[in-house]
């Protein structure tokens, strides 16, 4: 290479180093000049979400992005949020990263920049694909006071596009400009609370001393307001009307109206007020402007100023007159009551005796009448014994009836029926027949207990029909029955039907023979 050659070659570089020197001192005014413009920008702004908007945008123009994003930490929290984004970060508003947790995370740890060539291959990264577009990114602390209060992050989703160093210096200082204004706009936010909360105090202060003072005047107890020397500043409508005194006459004066004999009394309550105590219902006397007493029942407590000393005293009164007029009327009645008691008493001591001498009489008449009932029991438990003896003696008859029955029916069987058989055994005529036949009959019915139970059951039956009753019983038929009572056919079928009728059969359907053998049962 020639001479000439060489020196061209040293004039292109240094020609060459002149020019990236005069770019980068143009770029580097551009940057001063926008810092500048953005100094200016963000100190107009007030509001918290446009100043940040707006330090967003610009950080975004400067590093010639349109990614970009702001974390904040508020107080007493422990994760920063996405409070503004842009770009590829609009879809993130919103979320939130702990210490330590991706780029934000790293920067708020650390508390240093930190700038990233390609974010899916970084391993702090955040595993989430919907973060996989990112490639260059990089992240600036806004600290106040050594803490970190947000990050400014952006980024880039071409492959071809690259954050510098200088990128960092500069951003770094627009988070110092940004900060400020970022704690002006705060101050500011602060002190428009403070007024608002300024005006809400006073505006409920007003309503307050309006709804107090509604109070006062609508109470219809009479309420009075006095300074420490006693002078009168407020007085309530009722207050006038009940003690005949208008407030022209009262305010700005000390009002007379206790009654010299309740003086003492009052001054000692006074005294006690000072002292800081409450006066609850004190009942004494105040007088009207016409001159009349009126029993009150008073309460009073001190009121202090803004200094918190004593600055007077309220005192709510109650016209208790109608009370205290009551209470002696009901004294009076008492009294009479009393006297009417005692003649009440008086009259029943006598009541008392007379029922003494009553219950007296009637513990002789019971006395009497246990005596009485006792000679009764001896006489009842004498008839039960009587009772008794009579019963075993029915019962013996009927065991010696029985007795005679059954001799009555041995003797018969013993001595009668043997010769009947014998009779019977003769040659006899039909007529001798038949009346020994009804002569067999007639010593069966004797012994019979059929015949005794029918007549023991059933008085009402004749001699004829129970005669009849027997032969039914039987099995004769009535043509038989009239042959041995040598009756007609008809006055059998008569007398079967009373007894029919007689022993309740009538119209029932019930064989008359197969109820007469129910009486052997």
């Amino acid at each position: 290479m020639s001479a000439s050659d060489s020196v061209q070659q040293k004039l292109f570089h240094y020609r060459r180093q002149l020019e990236e020197t005069r770019l980068e001192v143009q770029r580097h005014k551009r940057y001063l000049d926008a810092l500048h413009q953005i100094s200016l920008g963000l100190i107009a702004r007030l509001d918290k979400k446009q100043l940040l908007e707006t330090v967003l945008a610009h950080a975004a123009a400067l590093t010639q992005t349109g990614h970009g994003y702001v974390y904040l930490l508020e107080p007493g929290r422990d994760a920063m949020e996405i409070r503004v984004g842009m770009g590829f970060f609009s879809g993130q508003i919103g979320r939130k990263v702990k210490k330590g947790q991706g780029l934000g995370g790293r920067v708020w740890q650390t508390g240093q920049p930190v700038l990233v060539e390609d974010y899916r291959s970084w391993q702090g990264r955040i595993e989430d694909p919907s973060l996989d577009r990112l490639r260059s990114v990089i992240g600036i602390p806004l600290k106040f006071d050594r803490r970190v209060r947000g990050v400014i992050g952006l980024g880039h989703v071409e492959a071809d596009r690259h954050f510098h160093v200088q990128d960092v210096s500069l951003l770094e200082r627009l988070g110092a400009l940004a900060l400020l204004a970022l704690e002006k706009a705060e101050l500011y936010e602060e002190a428009r609370r403070e007024l608002a909360e300024r005006r809400k105090a006073e505006a409920r202060i007003r309503e307050s001393e309006q709804r107090y003072r509604n109070f006062l005047e609508s109470s219809p107890d009479p309420i009075v307001v006095y300074d420490m020397q006693g002078v009168a500043t407020y007085v309530n409508p009722a207050f006038e009307q009940t003690f005949g005194l208008s407030r022209k006459e009262l305010l700005g004066k000390q009002i007379d109206f206790v009654p010299a004999e309740a003086w003492p009394a009052t001054k000692a309550a006074i005294q006690t007020m000072l002292k800081g105590e409450k006066i609850s219902l004190f009942e004494t006397q105040r007088l009207t402007k016409d001159g009349r007493k009126l029993d009150v029942q008073l309460s009073s407590t001190l009121y202090l100023d803004r200094n918190g000393r004593p600055a007077g005293n309220i005192v709510t009164l109650r016209d208790i007159s109608a009370r205290k007029k009551a209470e002696r009327a009901l004294r009076n009645y008492q009294n009479q009551l009393e006297e009417l008691v005692k003649e009440r008493t008086a009259e029943l001591d006598q009541i008392n005796r007379k029922l003494a001498l009553e219950i007296e009489e009637r513990k002789r008449v019971e006395k009497s009448l246990r005596r009485r009932e006792k000679e009764l029991q001896a006489q009842s438990q004498h008839l039960e014994e009587v009772n008794t003896a009579l019963r075993v003696l029915l019962k013996q008859r009927e065991n010696d009836k029985r007795e005679l029955m059954d001799n009555l029916q041995a003797n018969v069987s013993e001595l009668v029926a043997p010769y009947l058989g014998q009779l019977q055994k003769t040659r006899l005529n039909t007529r001798q027949q038949t009346l020994l036949r009804i002569i067999v009959s007639n010593l069966d019915n004797i012994v019979s207990p059929f015949i005794r139970k029918l007549s023991v059951r059933h008085a009402g039956l004749t001699p004829m029909e129970v005669r009849v009753a027997n032969l039914v019983k039987e099995g004769k038929t009535n043509k038989e029955i009239a042959e041995l009572l040598s009756v007609s056919k008809n006055t059998v079928l008569f007398h079967r039907h009373n007894i029919r009728k007689k022993l309740g059969l009538t119209n029932q359907g019930i064989n008359l023979r197969t109820h007469l053998l129910t009486f052997d049962e």
